[in-house]
């Protein structure tokens, strides 16, 4: 049974693989951003400046994937216009979507550097940390509008297949924000020692580089010729505007509902104390890390789902979706095992103080059991999204994290005393929730598709 399985989807397997493993290395990119932020300032800053880079990246990151999902709205319209072989209908979009994102950066920009910034200050937080994460929020802050200006010319070129190269772009600029980092955070060659401010500045350095390179690539490489005929930096029009945001808006909406649940839970341990969130920053940034690829698969899911639905190809659709649920399971259950192995050592990688390493190799096991269910639950919003399926799976994250999970997590972390490791079992039940309900409602709508086409 188990062989005539994989025959029967060993073709999607492949074909989502070669498209999903260059959006897994640059959504890694993406995270290893944050993630080498943290190890830069554990490693040489020390545990207090640790936890003022929990902080700001769970208040950047609830401000940064409204702009994400803002551009994600963008790779299923030049999919499914690709399956259509609609060319000039792809350059009109990418005119409508740079535009958009521009305005979207610049507006949180103002948003975070205006608003975050004040707000940091009256959420019950270490003074310390706070001191600490003010300038590191700031120069966060004026990376966003270079973020979205990739974003753009990376969403284009993987809604038309195109993956390979945002990878690359994304590992160069990581090796950048490293080196940079560690400088200027250590005080290297003559410099003055920064700490945490050091790794803001190394941050906005590698967006920007990166946001020139992949504009620079699109714009000019041929592969992209036939699809920029009416590309217009500065056209812009209602209908396709309009497309845009039906999805990007509530894709938006998915993740702040997710990620202000992880920023939510982050804060409220802050509440308990110096140590568990710097433990919860540990454990959430190893689970961000594995996340991301998760992610990486359902962006092409994404792209092929498009694809097949701008053919009228409903049967392969349904059959690629599943093989990406089947993709994700496999990877998922193997990195849970290492999370639950190996939950004592890879503390270390961050931090050398015990007691931050004892609460966040207990929060490594929880983080091994929820791996299934985060990586299928991204994996359902992914093939949902490529049907253009957005409004029901938006509703379905608000009630699975905010309704379900941060409440849960409340009651069984200080009601039931069990601290951080409660906060992390709601955590956990609300994306158990979220899988089981986009899943369901994937059957429905791909089995609807098909019985259509039938009839």
């Amino acid at each position: 049974m188990q062989q005539a399985l994989f025959t029967k989807y060993k073709s999607y397997y492949k074909e989502n693989l070669i498209l999903a493993l260059p959006i897994v290395g640059s959504q890694i990119g993406h995270m290893a951003v944050h993630m080498a932020d943290s190890i830069i300032v554990g490693q040489f800053a020390g545990t207090t400046q640790l936890a003022a880079v929990s902080l700001v990246n769970s208040l950047f990151m609830l401000v940064l994937v409204l702009g994400l999902g803002i551009s994600y709205g963008l790779t299923p319209l030049i999919a499914q216009a690709n399956g259509r072989k609609d060319n000039n209908e792809c350059g009109r979009l990418l005119s409508n979507s740079l535009i958009i994102n521009i305005i979207t950066g610049l507006f949180l920009y103002v948003l975070i550097h205006f608003g975050t910034l004040a707000l940091i200050d009256h959420i019950g937080q270490s003074p310390d940390v706070v001191f600490y994460a003010k300038p590191y929020l700031g120069y966060l802050s004026f990376s966003i509008v270079p973020l979205m200006i990739f974003q753009t010319f990376k969403q284009f070129a993987e809604g038309l297949g195109f993956t390979l190269q945002a990878m690359l772009i994304s590992i160069f600029g990581n090796i950048i924000n490293i080196v940079i980092g560690i400088v200027l955070v250590r005080g290297m060659f003559g410099l003055e020692a920064m700490g945490v401010k050091g790794v803001g500045i190394s941050t906005l350095i590698d967006r920007s580089l990166m946001a020139l390179v992949m504009a620079m690539y699109v714009l000019r490489s041929r592969n992209f010729k036939i699809f920029l005929k009416e590309f217009k930096i500065y056209a812009i029009d209602k209908i396709r505007s309009t497309q845009i945001f039906r999805i990007g808006a509530p894709v938006a909406m998915q993740y702040i509902f997710e990620i202000s649940a992880f920023s939510g839970a982050a804060i409220i341990i802050g509440t308990i104390g110096t140590a568990p969130q710097a433990a919860h920053q540990i454990a959430i940034n190893l689970a961000a890390f594995t996340y991301m690829i998760a992610s990486g698969v359902a962006s092409s899911a994404t792209i092929k789902t498009g694809n097949y639905l701008g053919q009228r190809n409903f049967t392969d659709l349904r059959r690629s979706a599943i093989a990406s649920y089947h993709v994700v399971i496999g990877f998922m259950s193997c990195t849970a095992i290492l999370f639950i192995l190996a939950n004592t050592l890879l503390p270390y990688i961050y931090t050398k103080d015990l007691e931050v390493i004892a609460i966040a190799a207990q929060l490594l096991i929880i983080a091994g059991f929820f791996q299934l269910f985060d990586g299928t639950q991204v994996v359902g919003l992914g093939v949902l999204r490529g049907i253009g399926d957005v409004n029901i799976p938006t509703f379905i994250t608000f009630l699975s994290y905010w309704i379900i999970g941060i409440p849960f997590g409340y009651f069984l972390g200080f009601y039931l005393d069990l601290g951080v490791k409660g906060i992390w079992y709601g955590l956990t039940f609300g994306l158990l929730t979220a899988s089981v309900l986009l899943f369901l409602r994937f059957q429905f709508k791909t089995r609807s598709l098909i019985t259509a086409t039938a009839d």
